[in-house]
């Protein structure tokens, strides 16, 4: 019998500890968010509200919904009490190996035996992370794209002695929850779709740096042209239409060798040197501030104009739900 989770906290207030904390009441759940300070507190529930706010202008959260959300979510400056509270919990404090072990020695001395403890790190092994802990079979990580409440994917990773029957009951609560989870079987830093982000990150920045493109143009190039269509699949679905009759293997034994050629070109660099940053960062600025006003010109704006298109384009995948 698969276990019902009915109770979650989450663990930081930040971007996305709000976000995750929205995603768990919005699929009907109670919900407890820590903060340290009454500061942190009050940041995370005007970062809940302007969440929600915007989905009740885009119609997906009536008035009347946006209420009863809200009425499911608490709000705590006690670690024991937010552990004690919870039948699962997300951890989303900062990516740092020292603090998220000292969080799971805080889960090991509070949590019920039936607890499961996650972690939203962005890459950070869960081996590591629970090296030290009492029940390392109940620690996963449960890593979201920014934003949670939004954004379809998750990506539950496993430390060596993590539960895989408690993995599978994790994927099944975040497909009610209206989500795309995957399980990661073996262990890489990054998880998957960071490290394929790194990758194409490094080509454009390195294109950038030679002065083969301007950061605006190469950007225009990958929002108009690949990733437009990896919005509705992956480049192994795309290419295997690109290949006609013969599919992807016609299409890599075609295009396979000029393809080669320009993977040897490619960036192999693994270090960000400060000149290859600064162009990067100026570049991006100067794309931001050439955008015209209605589209988002500042990080405020873009934010917004982001999950507004986020929204249209999950309707389309008819994936976001209530």
């Amino acid at each position: 019998m698969v276990r019902e989770f009915k109770t979650a906290s989450v663990i930081g207030g930040g971007v996305i500890g709000s976000s995750f904390t929205l995603l768990f009441a919005m699929g009907g759940m109670n919900v407890k968010n820590y903060n340290r300070s009454s500061e942190g507190e009050l940041k995370s529930k005007n970062t809940i509200e302007t969440y929600l706010n915007e989905l009740v202008e885009k119609n997906v959260v009536s008035e009347e919904d946006r209420d009863i959300i809200l009425s499911r979510i608490s709000f705590t400056n006690s670690q024991e009490d937010a552990i004690k509270y919870a039948d699962i919990i997300e951890e989303a404090l900062p990516e740092n190996y020292d603090i998220k072990k000292e969080f799971v020695k805080t889960f090991d001395s509070f949590s019920d035996k039936e607890c499961v403890l996650c972690s939203a790190t962005s890459g950070l092994l869960i081996t590591k992370i629970a090296e030290d802990a009492k029940y390392p079979e109940r620690i996963f990580g449960v890593h979201p794209y920014n934003p949670p409440h939004l954004i379809p994917l998750i990506e539950i990773s496993q430390g060596e002695k993590s539960d895989p029957i408690l993995a599978d009951e994790i994927k099944e609560l975040f497909i009610k929850l209206g989500k795309k989870p995957i399980i990661i079987r073996n262990e890489v830093p990054g998880f998957i779709a960071n490290r394929l982000q790194a990758v194409v990150l490094r080509e454009m920045m390195d294109l950038v740096y030679k002065d083969v493109v301007s950061m605006e143009d190469a950007e225009t190039a990958l929002t108009f042209g690949p990733a437009i269509r990896w919005a509705i699949m992956g480049p192994g679905q795309i290419f295997e239409l690109g290949g006609g009759e013969h599919g992807l293997k016609g299409l890599l034994d075609h295009i396979g060798p000029s393809m080669e050629t320009w993977l040897k070109d490619a960036a192999t660099w693994t270090e960000f040197t400060d000149d290859i940053k600064k162009k990067t960062v100026d570049g991006v600025k100067e794309a931001i501030k050439n955008r015209p006003s209605n589209i988002g010109n500042t990080n405020e704006s873009l934010a917004k104009y982001r999950d507004g298109m986020l929204l249209e384009i999950l309707r389309l995948h008819k994936e976001f739900k209530i």
